[in-house]
């Protein structure tokens, strides 16, 4: 198959906007991490649908040609990937990225299997990467107000929620709020519910042309993480809210929090309990890191968020009370009061 406009595109190609020079190569025995890949399905598992780059969700049926791209996916409640070794591959998220599941949650389903047709091409017969759709470096700004950064104790733990919370606060207030995610796996959601809550300026990794961020150099994300509060500053953001994706035991993300002090004006710490909460403070306290609040999951339960506030010494904030106003208070560099020592 050399025409690919009947291909299904995933989400994480969302910055490629010309494909009429598109061609399909050999395949590469050697992948590489945003390479640009075209696959057939072979058998339906978990993920029956494919996020488009508009955020549609594209039922998939055996057969279908999906374009996507190479990567590496960390989850601890989903799949661990990796790039593939072989035509045999599976897809790792809804959004389109392509390698080789090593674990599965026991709540999950098989992945959904594909066959690689081989690596998309420029007419040159050069190989498609994210990396030469990224954006150009924005000049170095800071935030006029503040950089909040939240982190979370575990994978859905609540941080999308409660940067959201943060992005309503701020822009019923009549700021401009910026949104964005460091680091994660290719998808759209979290982009979609930063917009719903009326962010301003909204960027995450894939516009600096990485469809994943598991695996890659330390120096690449926290480059990444200061090119994102810049670029969303250059939209003219008043305060930025970024995101961290996982818990604080996965290395990248644990590696990037060593890196706010000095950058992060505020840090919440997001959670789904008590003991979650307790240990996170721990080692960001042990790291430096100005956490001003905890928010997230636990707030559901106000039993759990009493326990938590006992425990750490810090408000627990709800998303909803972040949305009501809460939000403002983060908006300064004051120590925290009652920050755990």
């Amino acid at each position: 198959m050399q025409d690919l406009s009947d291909a299904k595109r995933g989400y994480v190609t969302r910055r490629i906007s010309d494909w009429r020079r598109a061609r399909l190569a050999g395949f590469v025995s050697q992948p590489r991490p945003g390479d640009v890949v075209a696959a057939e399905v072979t058998g339906l598992g978990e993920l029956e649908f494919l996020e488009d780059v508009h955020g549609r969700r594209a039922r998939l049926y055996p057969g279908d040609v999906v374009l996507g791209a190479y990567g590496n996916r960390y989850a601890t409640d989903f799949y661990e990937g990796y790039l593939p070794v072989g035509r045999s591959a599976h897809l790792l998220t809804a959004g389109g990225l392509v390698g080789s599941v090593a674990s599965t949650h026991a709540r999950r389903g098989r992945p959904t299997e594909l066959t690689v047709l081989g690596t998309v091409t420029d007419r040159t017969g050069s190989t498609l990467s994210l990396e030469q759709f990224a954006m150009p470096t924005p000049p170095p700004a800071t935030a006029e107000l503040s950089t909040v950064v939240v982190v979370g104790s575990s994978m859905n733990a609540g941080k999308t929620t409660t940067a959201a919370g943060m992005v309503r606060g701020w822009s019923r207030a009549g700021l401009r709020a910026g949104a964005g995610k460091v680091t994660g796996s290719g998808s759209g959601k979290d982009r979609w519910m930063y917009l719903d809550a009326g962010a301003a300026a909204v960027a995450d990794f894939l516009d600096f042309g990485m469809p994943s961020t598991f695996g890659y150099p330390l120096d690449r994300l926290r480059t990444t993480m200061v090119e994102l509060r810049d670029t969303l500053v250059a939209q003219h953001a008043d305060a930025v809210v970024l995101e961290i994706a996982d818990g604080l035991l996965q290395q990248e993300t644990r590696a990037l929090a060593a890196q706010l002090p000095g950058f992060a004006d505020a840090v919440v710490l997001a959670v789904s309990d008590a003991l979650g909460a307790v240990a996170g403070l721990g080692i960001l306290n042990d790291l430096g890191v100005p956490v001003r609040a905890v928010s997230g999951l636990i707030t559901a339960s106000p039993l759990a968020a009493r326990e938590a506030a006992a425990a750490t010494g810090l408000q627990v904030l709800s998303p909803a009370e972040l949305s009501a106003g809460a939000a403002l208070d983060l908006l300064t560099t004051a120590t925290p009061v009652g920050q755990a020592s």
